[in-house]
């Protein structure tokens, strides 16, 4: 990451609430394209989530602690904050001396820009501020919320246009929080109604209707420099598995998540599927 940082734009893309196994089982059966160029042999790494729900994994996510490989560590991260004592920061880890990685960033030379979807990032109270204000620019409406049943597509129009007018000698970090995946999604199912309500099928289509959506994201941050592309959930969500239902519990389908990183070269482009 010490030749990464300063040379790439970087990208992280967290997919609110994606359970490993429907990303994992969407990738297997090919109907989730444009995620699955992004992984090693077109699949997910299992992951364990550092909390429960999105305002508690994203303060740890940008404190450099991303979702933790399924299997005895120590694993040495991407990112870390300087902390004496870290078990986890190796020679090959960027470290900061900041409370955040966007801070770490910023004062490393990158503009820092955040575009919201879920309510911890709406700046309608003061909680909801808090991981916006880590941002040098930071950006949530309506039409990127939860209840849009086009929140991405608004969310990647706004990134791109970001990505865009950014001055090219300066690289870009972005954090782009995904809506969609999170209740209510029942809209996402051709054919479904609000009584319907909200299930592992309508999650799953809510997953095919992002990757739709994808490409034009992928290549805004990659016109410019190599991007380094974090793509990831930030804790999964339970549809009545044992009898539970949401998150912030500790669930199987809830702590389990899909993970990826990977660089896109200058120029990246996204090849077009076919319906």
């Amino acid at each position: 990451m010490n030749t990464v940082v300063g040379t790439h734009d970087i990208l992280l893309l967290t997919l609110d609430t994606l359970r490993f196994d429907t990303a994992d089982a969407l990738a297997e059966a090919g109907r989730t394209p444009h995620l699955a160029g992004l992984l090693p042999g077109g699949r997910w790494e299992r992951r364990h989530a550092p909390a429960s729900f999105t305002y508690a994994s994203h303060l740890a996510m940008l404190a450099g602690f991303l979702p933790t490989p399924a299997a005895p560590g120590p694993h040495p991260r991407l990112f870390a904050a300087d902390f004496p004592g870290s078990a986890s920061t190796a020679p090959t880890t960027w470290t900061f001396d900041a409370p955040d990685l966007a801070t770490g960033l910023a004062e490393a030379g990158y503009h820092t820009a955040c575009v919201g979807g879920t309510g911890f990032f709406n700046r309608r109270s003061a909680l909801g501020s808090v991981l916006p204000d880590l941002f040098l620019e930071s950006h949530w409406e309506e039409a990127f919320g939860v209840t849009d049943p086009r929140s991405f597509e608004n969310q990647v129009a706004r990134a791109v246009r970001i990505a865009t007018e950014r001055p090219v000698d300066r690289p870009l970090f972005l954090l782009l929080n995904v809506a969609a995946l999170h209740q209510p999604n029942w809209f996402h199912l051709p054919g479904a109604v609000p009584e319907d309500g909200d299930s592992p099928a309508t999650h799953a289509a809510a997953l095919e209707y992002v990757d739709r959506h994808l490409p034009p994201l992928l290549e805004a941050m990659a016109a410019r420099r190599p991007c380094l592309a974090i793509v990831c959930s930030d804790h999964g969500t339970a549809y009545g598995e044992d009898g539970y239902t949401g998150h912030r519990i500790g669930h199987e389908t809830v702590w389990t998540v899909p993970y990826t990183h990977t660089v896109l070269p200058q120029g990246h482009t996204v090849r077009k599927e076919t319906p």
